[in-house]
């Protein structure tokens, strides 16, 4: 899912450079030039994606900067930031496939479907055999339904979910398909379950560690989430939060992505 044929992002830029001058940052005057790329973050626990932008735009010395997909404060891993000119294939960035791993608690279920949310339920976790803990896992592989949680950014009428969640209101959600490519459950140490998925995009972790924890007859919630991957973007060239803050600008623009190399990437 995703994948482009080679030399769409190529072909992109070209045709908005040649049709729209203001797109060429070299040559509009009424936009300074700067840096463009992907710069990958590994992002630090217990901080917004907003706030890595912020941190980002004080970095780089550019306010032409956003991010693709949004990593809950909990959750840490890779965050990718579009910069410049590369903020004009943020939705396709956005489209690809992702992976994450993550850690389940079972026998409780919280407001928010992670450790964050209020208790609301607790039950005994029974001595359920690592057979029964795979077989639920089995039954969300390949393409399925979810119903979004309350607090994602899915709007109604304008107003995000997490808005309304936030004021004590609870609405109907239109379950939405996603896909899991792949799952791996790496440890089971109960009530904890440690797993990887390989999912599409649009897909909630908090929601999948919900309704396995559903399946499983004794609820459940996401304790723990890193994303690992974004379609072929890794954390191998990851730039942490610290050196985000802390290393010169001339280091950091060593560190992006170029508009080219992405172009290759996606078309290999």
């Amino acid at each position: 899912m995703g994948v482009l044929k080679p030399f769409v992002l190529s072909v992109f830029f070209v045709v908005h450079e040649k049709t729209n001058p203001t797109f060429n940052m070299r040559q509009n005057e009424f936009e300074p030039a700067g840096p463009s790329g992907v710069m990958l973050i590994d992002k630090a626990p217990d901080m917004t994606s907003h706030d890595v932008v912020a941190i980002a735009r004080r970095a780089l010395g550019t306010k032409k900067i956003g991010h693709c997909g949004t990593l809950d404060p909990m959750a840490t891993g890779l965050l990718m930031l579009v910069i410049g000119r590369a903020t004009k294939i943020q939705d396709l960035l956005m489209s690809e496939d992702k992976e994450y791993e993550g850690t389940m608690t079972l026998g409780k279920t919280t407001s928010t479907q992670d450790r964050q949310g209020e208790v609301l339920e607790e039950k005994p976790v029974p001595a359920l055999s690592d057979l029964e803990i795979r077989a639920a896992f089995d039954a969300y592989v390949g393409p399925f339904e979810q119903i979004p949680p309350m607090v994602s950014a899915i709007k109604k009428d304008g107003v995000p979910l997490y808005k309304l969640a936030r004021k004590g209101v609870e609405i109907v959600r239109e379950p939405r398909p996603v896909h899991v490519t792949s799952y791996e459950v790496s440890r089971i140490e109960l009530p904890e379950v440690d797993f990887r998925v390989n999912c599409s995009k649009g897909f909630y972790v908090r929601t999948y560690a919900h309704d396995i924890g559903e399946r499983l007859g004794c609820g459940g919630h996401l304790s723990a989430l890193r994303r690992t991957r974004s379609g072929k973007f890794t954390l191998d060239r990851a730039v942490t939060v610290d050196d985000l803050k802390n290393a010169p600008r001339e280091d950091l623009l060593k560190r992006l992505v170029s508009l080219a190399e992405i172009s290759l990437m996606r078309g290999a």
